[in-house]
């Protein structure tokens, strides 16, 4: 497992929650990762976390709790347009708050990200 900083966030560091992500990842030996992904053409927009074979974005949502910028209606409206023009891009996205980092929840994305990548019309959503 590789998580290879694309470019580095303001501060120079990855979150905490994104730290457990990553660690979370490395555990479970998840293929290989880029971070700080730009996934849209013309716009800035990042993406915590990309697997670019599967084209699957993995976006950690910080400050749920705190009435962040993710949960107040400007941010939330912005992530709305940031999310949908991503799928617009053919990219799929998995959004984990910080109660989604588990082993269980993290190895099930990794589970889906291998099927999409080895088999892609063979992907058995009721098992994923």
């Amino acid at each position: 497992m590789t998580i290879t900083r694309h470019r580095l966030r303001y501060r120079g560091k990855a979150s905490r929650l994104e730290r457990r992500f990553e660690l979370l990842w490395h555990t479970i030996n998840g293929p290989e990762l880029v971070s700080e992904f730009q996934f849209h053409p013309k716009r800035k927009w990042r993406a915590d976390f990309a697997h670019l074979p599967s084209r699957t974005l993995i976006e950690i949502e910080g400050g749920i709790w705190l009435q962040g910028r993710h949960n107040r209606a400007t941010g939330f409206i912005a992530d709305m347009e940031k999310y949908n023009e991503a799928t617009l891009c053919g990219w799929r996205i998995f959004r984990l708050a910080d109660i989604h980092l588990t082993q269980e929840i993290v190895g099930r994305i990794r589970e889906c990200i291998v099927a999409m990548t080895s088999s892609p019309c063979k992907v058995d959503v009721k098992q994923v």
